[in-house]
This record gives C-alpha cells, structure tokens and sequence, in this order.
C-alpha cells in the first residue's frame, strides 16, 4: 500500500521493472520517470539487480579489505573480539560469523548477485576452498599501510598486523597452492573477480583518534593511496582481469566521528549533519584513488579495473533514506551503542557489557557507530552493482 492505493502483485512488479529499467537510461529520459523512481524507490533492493552479475560467469571472488568485507579472519587472529559474539550477527546468521555488522556485508549481496556461495575467511581452517567459491583475506582493523610504516609517523594499529601487504602474501600462498605454474594461474583467475578494498579507512582512522591534525592525515594521503595501487598491480600480475577498487565512506557521518569531533559551529556540518572537514578528508583518498586507477588502467590495458564508489553509494542512501522505510531521528544513531547524540561511545562499544541493542535494526543505517547494518548494506550494495555492471564489459 502507498499513498492509500493498493497494488496487485503484478502491478507492483511492472512499476519495480520499470524503475529498474529506467536506471539505466541517460539524464535526460530519467528526468521523464522522475516521479515514478520516487514513488516506488521503497520497493528498490538488490533484487532489482539480483543475480546480474551471473551474466559475468565469475567463478569466484577474492577480497582483499578491512571490516567493511571481512567475514570472519580477525577473529580467527583474536578469538575474544567483540565481532565474535552476539549482537553481531544476529539479524542473519542468529550467530556471530566475523562479520562487523548485525547481518550481510556488501561483499555478500555482491556474491550472491554473481551467484557465489558468501566468501569463506582465508583464516578459517575448516573451509572447504573449492573453485566456484573464492577467498576472503580482509581483517577487520587492518590498514594500507604496513603497520611498521605507521608506528614510523608514530600511529599505532592496535587491531591487527594484517595489513594490505600481509594479506597479499596470503593470497599469494593460496594461489601458489592451486595452481601448477604462473600460466596455469592467469588461466584460472581470468574468470574470478577480485575486491582490492575498501581499505585505508583505518589508517585515517587511528590517525586521527591518536591526536593527528587533518593536515598529518591528508599528507598521509598519497601513501595510502600508493599501497592500494601496487596491490591493484600485483592482484593482475597474479592473474586478475577484472578487479573492483573501492573508495572511502563519507566519514564524518558515521556516529564515531560525529561523536569524536562534535562541534558547535553549525557551519561544520553538511545538510545531512556529517561534518564537511571529515567528508572532505574522505573526498581527496577518493579523488587521488581515481587518478591512480586511470593510470593503472594504462598500464595494465590487459585488465579491466573499476572504481567502487561507496561514497556516494552512502549518500544515496542518506538521500532516500524516509523512503527506504529508514527512521530519520536515528539515521546518525548506532543501533548497538549507548551514549551522547549518536548512541556511540568509544570506552563503551557494541558487544561490551550493558550496551543495548535496539529493538529494530532495519530502521538504523549504523549498526556499531562505524559499520553500517544488514540493511544499508543491502542498498548500497544495490546501487554499486547497477553502477558496476556496465563497467566490468560482461557478456550476457
């Protein structure tokens, strides 16, 4: 039921199509349907694009990244992280997998469009690693940078060692271990899609909750940006063909930072209330990391590489997020979290004793403060398919 008029199931489904189908239409005839994406924006989900990536025939995914993608490595590293326990997990699985969210990644609906089991953590010992599976290699808390050449500029990651180059010796291994020879491996891989992030967030991260100013971070910019590229490079030097590299959030609207660096001054804050120094920080990783894949895309015109941009993935959802049936008082809130204007609070986290969980947490974008919930990740991960798709040249 909308607007007081009931739609029959197929009914429902013409109008679904036919949003669908007018997102890929150029500017000027999506103008014309205007109202009609408005109308029926609440009933878009990955099912407008459910099971288009099949048309690619990827016959596994590796990912490489952090706790926006990893589905259960750090706590294979450190069996008492809170991601290891209830709540996490418990919209989806009713148990804790790894994964830093109440349900689904964006890695998961990006399988599942492709028609792939969920990614098995390279750190599981018990995984049955099989063709038509890939590999997991990101861990929650894990940095660009080695962590040797942070504590150098004096920031400590206190989550994990493994960073983005430790996690390409793992993938390394376990290519060295399916494949016969360097040709036996390009054979194989070129029909595998491969995540080179999100990763990076974390070394502005603890940067910036260690004391840097926004200068040190942004001059750390460019080293970030040089580790993803390599690890671009390296990932085709493997085999890789198609290889998805993701951008950073728009960070200063995630209620870790909204609460850490919370200010007076109402000129701080955009008109969705994430603070503009923050975003601005988030902006030029992505600018940079754009420039870096253009240029890998001329060096490397074997490969087809593409940028995944969660920024704006975010801010669409932030656009809609009424019609997405989001709650607009709670749009910057943790749904698992106590304390403040954000239910945030960094001494008292999601999982630790006594912090609640709120009772629904689909009408939350945030599930801890700093990853987003089951159902944020369902829209976003709708909106870079449909924007991905034509970038990786499938053949239907």
């Amino acid at each position: 039921m909308m607007h007081g008029a009931v739609l029959s199931h197929s009914r429902s489904q013409n109008f679904l199509e036919a949003y669908c189908f007018s997102l890929g239409m150029d500017t000027s005839l999506r103008s014309q349907v205007l109202v009609l994406g408005s109308l029926f924006l609440v009933l878009l989900s990955p099912s407008c694009f459910a099971g288009i990536l099949k048309t690619c025939q990827f016959d596994a995914i590796y990912q490489l990244g952090d706790s926006i993608s990893d589905t259960g490595n750090l706590i294979r590293e450190d069996p008492l992280s809170p991601f290891a326990r209830l709540p996490y997990g418990q919209t989806f699985f009713k148990n804790a997998t790894g994964r830093c969210s109440n349900g689904l990644l964006m890695i998961d609906y990006i399988a599942l469009s492709a028609g792939i089991p969920f990614l098995e953590p390279y750190l599981n010992s018990d995984a049955l690693f099989t063709r038509g599976r890939g590999v997991n290699f990101a861990v929650a808390g894990s940095t660009a940078l080695p962590v040797e050449t942070l504590a150098e500029n004096n920031v400590l990651a206190p989550v994990t060692n493994s960073s983005l180059s430790r996690q390409l010796d793992w993938m390394f291994s376990y290519f060295n271990g399916i494949c016969r020879d360097e040709e036996d491996c390009v054979k194989k891989l070129k029909t595998a899609l491969f995540m080179v992030g999100e990763i990076g967030g974390n070394d502005y991260n603890y940067a910036l909750f260690q004391g840097k100013t926004f200068d040190e971070v942004r001059s750390m910019i460019p080293k970030v940006i040089q580790a993803i590229k390599d690890a671009v490079a390296r990932v085709v030097g493997y085999g890789a063909t198609r290889v998805i590299v993701p951008g950073n959030f728009p960070i200063g609207c995630l209620p870790i930072y909204l609460s850490g660096f919370q200010s007076s001054d109402s000129t701080a804050y955009d008109r969705f209330h994430c603070l503009k120094g923050l975003n601005n920080l988030a902006i030029h990783h992505n600018k940079l990391l754009k420039h870096a894949i253009k240029e890998l895309r001329k060096d490397l015109p074997n490969a087809i590489i593409v940028y995944g941009d969660y920024y704006n993935a975010y801010q669409k959802l932030l656009r809609k997020v009424e019609l997405l049936g989001f709650d607009t008082k709670s749009t910057q809130k943790a749904c698992c979290g106590i304390g403040g204007d954000y239910d945030f609070s960094l001494t008292r986290m999601c999982g630790a004793p006594g912090v609640p969980v709120c009772s629904n947490p689909d009408q939350y974008v945030s599930w801890d403060g700093v990853h987003l919930t089951q159902k944020a990740y369902k829209f976003m991960a709708g909106w870079l398919i449909h924007h991905i798709y034509p970038q990786l040249q499938c053949r239907a």
